[in-house]
């Protein structure tokens, strides 16, 4: 196959007509793909092929194409694993089939309980004056102990780590408090919700005797339930890492490491049960060796988040340039490589993998756009050029 054709599908998120970032704005960046959901229909309700196939219209139309689902949310009674979730399922498998009606055939999704990724800073400031998101563990552990008032949050953390934060906490106006909570508690990306902290409460409640244990045979569950309908569909499901990798307040995680994806693509061996790799996400924990993680579960992998984080201590991160930062993206884009041309000899598998540059910095004119955190377009811009210069590079043309 001629190396051109192996090039990766390249991207770009867009949240629907409420964003500020339009498809014209994509398609000046070199993308051909969008990534996108119906973020208008509630969780747990069925995307009806009207919907799908008036959304799908409208990316055509402007010259792109529908490339990937991002995300299908799953309600938190199948993630709980209440007698609601069956009926929940059923939901999910509609879905699923009018998405296959409509052509689109590639479903990332994650198993987050509550919250989707989650940080404490939204625009952290770089040396170049460049604005980027940011995960401060002390911030987090602030809010835990001091304003969530999370009992079991004072056998969690360290003395150290409780003195530390208490006196974060301290050096914070009112505003600032309040910024804080609101970034932390903001819910599933693509809508406006923000949590009270009652209304945490009450999810944290649902949880009480959902560890990780539990939430894995629930995910397990959940996919021996729709796994056969991906398959009789053709349809690529591929679970999204954990964002930040570990569990935070109170909420297991289960997508952290290459234990975690290796239990999950085991629990329904099929093509239709994948991964999307994260590299920020998966990045944030300095025990993941992303490249070989990749080789050996390459075949599983249907999608790309490539972007980059620069690890601190306490497990603090923020969002690095897209070459840069605590992981090599030469290295990453090695490997993705090496995976495409496996493919290509095999003849199994998407070869032109798509992938998405993710979580760009506010730069330029994108600080007079009202965007959803992380998704500046000169900043996507930006990372998409520099994967795209990296990519081409490593082919040697």
């Amino acid at each position: 196959m001629d190396t051109y054709h192996q090039k990766l599908e390249q991207t770009f998120r867009w949240f629907g007509p409420a964003d500020e970032v339009t498809l014209a704005d994509i398609l000046q960046t070199g993308a051909t793909g969008v990534v996108t959901a119906l973020h208008q229909i509630p969780c747990g309700d069925v995307w009806t092929d009207a919907d799908i196939l008036d959304r799908k219209e409208m990316i055509e139309n402007a010259g792109l194409k529908w490339s990937i689902v991002e995300s299908v949310n799953i309600h938190e009674s199948i993630k709980t694993g209440t007698s609601e979730r069956d009926n929940y399922i059923e939901i999910y498998k509609t879905t699923l089939k009018n998405l296959a009606k409509a052509g689109i055939k590639v479903v990332c999704y994650n198993f987050m309980p509550v919250l989707d990724w989650t940080r404490t800073h939204l625009r952290y400031t770089l040396k170049d004056k460049a604005e980027a998101l940011r995960y401060d563990a002390i911030a987090l552990a602030a809010f835990d102990l001091y304003i969530l008032e999370r009992k079991e949050a004072f056998n969690e953390f360290s003395e150290e780590v409780q003195n530390k934060a208490k006196i974060y906490l301290s050096t914070l106006s009112k505003d600032e408090v309040k910024t804080l909570t609101e970034t932390i508690m903001t819910g599933l990306p693509g809508t406006d919700e923000v949590f009270t902290i009652p209304e945490f409460y009450e999810h944290l409640d649902k949880y009480a005797n959902v560890g990780k244990k539990e939430l894995r045979e629930n995910l397990a569950y959940f996919l021996k339930g729709i796994i056969p309908t991906a398959e009789e569909e053709g349809i690529k499901m591929c679970i999204h890492p954990d964002d930040p990798p570990y569990p935070i307040l109170g909420l297991p995680r289960i997508v952290c490491n290459e234990e975690d994806l290796q239990f999950i693509v085991d629990a329904v061996d099929s093509d239709c049960n994948g991964i999307t790799f994260c590299t920020g996400s998966l990045g944030a924990n300095p025990a993941n060796d992303l490249p070989a993680m990749i080789e050996r579960l390459g075949h599983k992998i249907h999608f790309w988040h490539l972007r980059n984080v620069q690890r601190e201590e306490n497990g603090s991160f923020y969002e690095a340039p897209h070459l840069e930062g605590s992981n090599s993206m030469y290295a990453i884009m090695k490997a993705v490589i090496t995976e495409q041309e496996k493919r290509a000899t095999s003849g199994k598998g998407i070869v032109n993998i798509p992938m998405r540059p993710d979580h760009g910095h506010l730069i330029l004119d994108d600080i007079h756009r009202n965007t959803y955190p992380g998704y500046s377009v000169i900043g996507r811009l930006k990372g998409l050029a520099e994967l795209r210069g990296l990519e081409m590079g490593i082919r040697g043309y």
